[in-house]
């Protein structure tokens, strides 16, 4: 969502890359860089001269401080600031408190509340070990009910199975005297969409909301994240009328500018709790301001990207395969198992964005489709070999390639390709080992070493040395679009 953002915030930040210290005149030019950035981003123009208004006060507040490079300070600065727009820090809700805890989630047509209350269903019961009951309450488009039902169903969660002839009210008391019968923890209720201008649904919303005081009720608008400075409104709106406790950001992967993201806490003083970055069930998280805020600025967000590795991959397959490249033991079986693994945790470009000062280098390669699509094709060739070749690729004769590349609809030449490519990799893997043992990343060719890799601006990449590469360099099988770019 951010990556355009984030280019021009990379853009603004070269004028005051390596000045001896921060002053008016040399950040003049970057704060208007970034004012104009995030005004193309759909930011409140009130939140962004607040923001430019801080940055520029405690940037030549700063003390200069021996051996911090001013730049980097700045940059400091500026995250700071973006996480303190945004929220400062994750908030999510307390579900440890007495009782049941009821959730209305609400918002505009179309804004994914349903699909979002079916991802929030399953979080709770995965992270928190809550018992959840999901309700539809839409009276006014019975196919919301089926729809909320068959998410349900696919995750084996129980549902509420509400009659749509009743009032939401009455369906909300009868769903919580249910899950109080039932032993339920948390209580979600899909309402049905409604604008914001429409007098009569928002008085329906803030009776709900009325009758379920006693339960202490959360109010959860769902935003689209696509819509900007609309989302910001709404919620205002929402939060005027009925007193919303959070707001879920939908879509946040899109390509959408972002303004919703950065200013809608701000404006409408009600905390982001969730985002929803996909159609998956499990394309949901906690927002966090100042990882968010990272990932903007190609700071990184490693901390997300550990959780992501710690729910999707096998710990001990993970470990197990460890061992095997302690012992210099490399198959094209653990290749793809390789492969897998990380394809769990996303695509090639999300992933990079997570690690800091990969975002700059994934423009910089610019569409990475091709690289993704070449990994698939790797997948293929590699599923049409027996467990015996993937164990051990040196008894892949003419005639084993022939059969490999009819099974996988490519080319004897691809899979040579590949073979060749592999074994490149194959012999990487000792000296890989010894460098990690030795407590550094590996020089991986054609991304330079990272042994005690420092960053030095915005968006190095660590292990540079500043100098580029000479042309015609020889590249490594990672060098230049993905494992096996030709």
């Amino acid at each position: 969502m951010f990556d355009n953002l984030s280019d021009k915030f990379h853009d603004a930040f070269k004028a005051i890359s390596g000045k001896n210290k921060i002053t008016e005149d040399n950040i003049e030019k970057t704060l208007a860089d970034v004012r104009t950035a995030l005004l193309e981003a759909d930011v409140n123009f009130k939140v962004v001269k607040g923001f430019i208004n801080a940055v520029k006060d405690k940037a030549l507040g700063e003390k200069v401080v021996r051996g911090v490079n001013p730049g980097q300070k700045f940059i400091k600065i500026v995250h700071d600031e973006l996480a303190g727009m945004m929220g400062e820090e994750n908030k999510e809700i307390n579900f440890e408190r007495d009782g049941i805890v009821p959730i209305l989630v609400v918002g505009l047509n179309g804004q994914g509340k349903t699909t979002f209350s079916g991802k929030l269903s399953l979080h709770l019961r995965k992270k928190k070990n809550k018992k959840v009951l999901l309700v539809p309450a839409d009276t006014y488009r019975p196919a919301a009910k089926d729809q909320l039902i068959t998410l349900a169903k696919q995750m084996d969660m129980d549902w509420f199975d509400s009659d749509l002839s009743m009032s939401p009210c009455e369906i909300a008391m009868s769903a919580m005297a249910y899950a109080k019968d039932n032993g339920k923890d948390v209580v979600i209720i899909d309402t049905a969409g409604r604008l914001h201008v429409d007098e009569e649904l928002m008085s329906e919303l803030s009776q709900m909301k009325e009758v379920m005081t006693p339960f202490n009720p959360e109010v959860l608008i769902v935003a689209d994240a696509m819509t900007g400075q609309e989302a910001v409104n709404v919620a205002r709106s929402f939060h005027e009328s009925v007193g919303i406790t959070g707001v879920v950001l939908s879509k946040m992967d899109s390509d959408a500018r972002g303004g919703a993201a950065l200013s809608i806490s701000y404006v409408s003083g009600v905390p982001i709790r969730y985002i929803s970055t996909g159609e998956r069930m499990k394309d949901f998280e906690l927002f966090h301001p100042d990882r968010l805020a990272g990932r903007i600025l190609d700071m990184g967000d490693i901390l997300s990207l550990v959780e992501k590795a710690e729910d999707e991959i096998d710990q001990k397959e993970a470990e197990r395969m460890m061992k095997r490249l302690e012992k210099n033991k490399f198959t094209i079986d653990d290749f793809m198992k390789q492969m897998n693994m990380i394809g769990k945790l996303g695509s090639m470009g999300s992933i990079m964005k997570m690690i800091p000062g990969m975002g700059g280098a994934l423009r910089g390669m610019g569409d990475i489709t091709p690289a993704e699509n070449e990994m698939k094709k790797i997948k293929v060739i590699i599923s049409s070999m027996t467990k015996n070749e993937r164990d051990d690729h040196k008894i892949l004769n003419d005639s084993r390639i022939k059969r490999i590349a009819k099974g996988s609809g490519t080319t004897d030449g691809a899979v040579q390709d590949f073979l060749k490519k592999f074994k490149q990799m194959e012999k990487m893997i000792g000296p890989m080992m010894q460098m990690f043992k030795g407590g550094g990343m590996p020089a991986i060719p054609g991304m330079g070493g990272m042994p005690g890799a420092q960053t030095n601006g915005f968006r190095q990449m660590p292990g540079e040395s500043g100098k580029k590469r000479k042309k015609g360099g020889k590249k490594g099988p990672w060098g230049g679009g993905g494992y096996f770019s030709k």
